[in-house]
């Protein structure tokens, strides 16, 4: 795996305490889902498995806009499995948004970090090491998962999804120069204070929504690093 990241100096006041240990960190995973009954068992067994491997100490936030097939119940199951402290599963009533599910999980989040990712399972947990390494390494407010640098890539989508992300990420980079190079991938971590400034000023809702807090972060001089793998959509 490689790694590439675009950053800006960071002032003495933002930069941890020399020596700061992983281990006082804690890492909430944001995972909305609709319609994720299959997908659900299988996308926590990674994470709790890539957590566990690692040592790394998470929480995972379920939020549930309202599943007709099950999911929330299957979300009940896991919570039991793993634990209450580990799983935690926040529904809402019906699907209001990506933006507002962030707000939502993040009203319950412990974490000092918090990771953003689909349930589709296009998304692999077995990466989210890297981005915390990647994390400490540049002391980034963020670190973006990348498509479309090295040897990154998408997988399961057909040729036509393929050229709508594309274009979109082709014509963003010429208008607006974000300096990272994948606006419309759902896979970061952020600094949680960092996502809460971000998503208050964003006004974006559905495909944009991502590409709009990445140029607001520009914006606003957060610094961000990126990690690309084979994978991740």
């Amino acid at each position: 795996m490689a790694s590439t990241e675009a950053s800006r100096s960071l002032p003495k006041s933002r930069r941890d305490p020399e020596g700061r240990a992983l281990r006082q960190d804690k890492f909430s995973v944001l995972l909305p889902t609709y319609n994720e009954r299959e997908n659900l068992p299988l996308i926590v067994w990674l994470l709790v498995k890539s957590f566990t491997e690692s040592v790394i100490n998470y929480e995972i936030i379920i939020i549930d806009d309202g599943s007709p097939d099950g999911t929330r119940e299957v979300a009940e199951q896991l919570e039991k499995i793993y634990g209450s402290d580990k799983i935690l599963l926040r529904p809402r009533e019906k699907k209001l948004g990506l933006g507002t599910a962030y707000i939502h999980g993040m009203k319950h989040a412990t974490g000092n970090y918090i990771i953003i990712m689909d349930a589709d399972l296009s998304h692999h947990p077995k990466f989210i090491p890297e981005f915390i390494r990647k994390q400490k390494e540049g002391n980034f407010d963020i670190v973006s998962g990348t498509r479309y640098r090295g040897n990154g890539g998408v997988y399961g989508w057909d040729l036509k999804r393929k050229i709508i992300s594309r274009g979109a990420n082709f014509i963003t980079q010429i208008l607006l120069r974000p300096g990272a190079s994948d606006l419309t991938g759902s896979f970061r971590l952020y600094r949680k204070e960092v996502l809460q400034k971000l998503i208050e000023k964003c006004v974006s809702k559905g495909y944009v929504f991502q590409m709009e807090m990445i140029v607001r972060a520009r914006q606003l001089n957060y610094t961000i690093g990126e990690v690309w793998d084979e994978n991740s959509s």
